[in-house]
């Protein structure tokens, strides 16, 4: 291994140490109330070498969001395989997709903050850059089991991929951001079980794709 080949592994070895400490940061403390210094101190490293990877802690979010959409698209791919028809990839990735929320509530968090901000992708070096094909990548694997569905039979003829990946990607996270944050009081008040609400939605998905 040569000297730049080793310097720039030991590069991304420290950034990917600070993420770490951001995470542990990030999570506990919430965005609002970390800061830069509280990161440097976990990672135990200067300010001043903390800002030579990521400019503020905006950044550090966003590059938390990208490990998080890489772990929803390999999670998203594991559903995929699963099964043979588009319909059943499009149910088995909604599915993935609730298990997501539920077993990493985190990342979940930092993405809906992710998507709730307006970001200027044209800068392509930047983390908010990173996400957007990051997210990009994950949303086409729904695209294309779409796509599969029209071409196989199981999903109607008459409808754009992609825009469809967009159309069931805001309503199911707003499904399940209301579930999670509302699903205690719903129960109590109104005896909904999150569970039975969310199949139906999955019932009320399947309905609007078959043909």
């Amino acid at each position: 291994m040569g000297i730049a080949e080793r310097k720039e592994r030991e590069k991304e070895q420290r950034r990917v140490e600070i993420i770490d400490a951001a995470e542990r940061i990030f999570f506990s403390k919430g965005l609002e109330v970390a800061t830069m210094d509280d990161v440097a101190e976990e990672a135990e490293l200067s300010k001043g070498t903390l800002y030579l990877y990521f400019k503020n802690k905006e950044d550090l979010y966003l590059a938390i969001n990208e490990r998080g959409l890489k772990i929803l698209e390999e999670i998203f791919q594991t559903a995929i395989d699963k099964h043979k028809t588009g319909l059943d990839k499009i149910i088995a990735i909604g599915n993935a997709y609730r298990d997501f929320s539920l077993k990493y509530r985190n990342y979940f968090n930092v993405m809906i903050y992710y998507e709730s901000h307006d970001y200027d992708f044209k800068e392509k070096d930047t983390c908010a850059y990173a996400c957007h094909m990051q997210g990009q990548k994950t949303l086409t694997l729904v695209a294309k089991a779409i796509q599969m569905g029209i071409e196989d039979g199981s999903i109607r003829s008459d409808i754009h991929p992609f825009n469809t990946a967009v159309i069931l990607w805001g309503q199911s996270t707003g499904m399940i951001q209301i579930l999670l944050l509302k699903g205690e009081h719903l129960k109590k008040l109104h005896d909904i079980d999150t569970d039975e609400v969310m199949n139906l939605f999955t019932q009320m998905v399947v309905c609007s794709l078959k043909p």
